[in-house]
């Protein structure tokens, strides 16, 4: 809310105070206070099942009701249970890809996946203290100051060609695979690459004065997943130097950097290596395939010297995975402590409209003006994500590249 507070575990204190105060407690202190009784959950050390029952209010799902005192809920342990990705540390099942599995999540199972709820939460708890701090005449004396809405595109570039640059051999054997002409074209300069969108993307930057992150694969060797350009090949040092002397880039860290942590630091030195004559060296990354566990996937960062991920969001559907539309310190439940690793969740990726959700082009616009919509309503950040593959000129993908530019067109009016 951007207001300064102090913290008091003195009752005496907190009754002599004259200003705005919250009652975070099992009982009443004082008159005039705002009391939240609390939930047990901020005051244990282990990390167990909860015992979670949701429940409406205020038009939203809520949980950790308190059934006493100025608000219905415990927004300080229901906020830090989803922030936190508690749920997460528990059992649970994998998908197919190792990853925690979206229809574990609670905001899954009871339908607010598709909302930034913390957000929300928050707003609902600002106007009942301005309600209850309210003096006559002089007005209110608790005054919010909230951040405003911000939109940031974001891109991965893990195959930054379709068939330039792929080299003889991989080319030879995509053709016998899959024998296409237009690869031929490509291959003899007669016509462009169909993943070959960064001039347009370009374009549309600096159209609408948009600041991007861009999200580079650069695997030292091909894998299963892992298919972009060699980051030894002109080409593809070419490409990245390009967009960093532009724009703030980030590592997209490989599908084998997961099975081999020490891969992990020698892509951020090539990365490093690639951006140096451009004077910035990245600390930002988002995960291949949003393939990450807690907590040793985010350990593992920290120690590779990253900053800040993108990475929070699932790879099997759009939303909003830690219930937030702002970015947060993560918090290490099992250390009990606040990290200096700040999280930028995003909650919507075309490949998961296009793969998971089987979407048309249209539908995947009202999806994204969906997001853009609670976002913006609720003074957030949209962070989408999209690839350069998704708004190039390739026949499977016919219609992406425009329902993008008119939802960009439609966010920057």
């Amino acid at each position: 809310m951007g207001i300064e507070f102090s913290i008091s575990i003195n009752s005496e204190e907190f009754k002599d105070h004259e200003g705005p105060k919250i009652n975070y407690s099992n009982a009443e202190i004082s008159p005039g206070e705002f009391w939240i009784k609390p939930n047990p959950l901020l005051f244990e050390n282990d990390i167990k099942e909860q015992s979670i029952a949701c429940f409406e209010t205020n038009k939203y799902k809520a949980f950790f009701k308190t059934g006493a005192g100025n608000f219905p809920f415990d927004i300080f342990s229901a906020t830090f249970y989803l922030v936190s990705r508690y749920e997460e540390y528990l059992p649970h099942e994998k998908d197919n890809y190792g990853r925690y599995a979206h229809k574990n999540s609670l905001a899954f199972k009871e339908g607010f996946l598709d909302l930034p709820l913390i957000n929300n939460w928050v707003a609902d708890l600002a106007l009942k203290l301005n309600q209850h701090f309210f003096h006559g005449v002089m007005g209110t004396i608790f005054n919010t100051q909230y951040a405003i809405f911000s939109f940031k595109p974001t891109y991965d570039i893990d195959i930054a060609w379709s068939y330039k640059h792929k080299g003889l051999l991989r080319n030879i054997g995509g053709f016998l695979k899959s024998p296409s002409a237009e690869r031929i074209r490509v291959l003899t300069a007669s016509k462009k690459d169909p993943f070959d969108s960064y001039e347009w993307l370009d374009g549309l930057q600096q159209q609408y004065n948009l600041k991007p992150l861009y999200f580079f694969l650069v695997a030292e060797k091909n894998s299963r997943y892992d298919k972009n350009i060699l980051p030894h090949k002109d080409a593809m040092w070419k490409l990245v130097k390009q967009h960093a002397k532009k724009y703030s880039i980030g590592l997209h860290p490989s599908w084998q950097s997961g099975d081999d942590p020490g891969l992990l630091k020698k892509e951020l030195e090539q990365l490093a290596a690639m951006v140096q004559a451009a004077g910035s060296v990245p600390t930002l990354s988002r995960q291949h395939y949003i393939r990450f566990n807690l907590p040793e996937g985010y350990h593992r960062l920290i120690d590779a010297g990253i900053t800040d991920d993108y990475s929070m969001g699932y790879g099997s559907i759009n939303g909003f995975r830690a219930s937030i539309a702002s970015s947060f310190f993560w918090y290490d439940l099992q250390k009990e402590q606040q990290t200096a690793l700040r999280i930028h969740p995003f909650c919507y990726m075309d490949a998961n409209s296009y793969y998971e959700q089987k979407l048309s082009p249209q539908q995947a616009y009202e999806e994204l003006m969906h997001y853009y919509k609670v976002c913006k309503e609720a003074d957030g950040t949209l962070i989408t994500i999209w690839h350069n593959n998704f708004l190039g000129s390739g026949k499977a993908l016919k219609g992406w590249k425009e329902i993008y530019e008119q939802f960009i067109a439609q966010v920057q009016q």
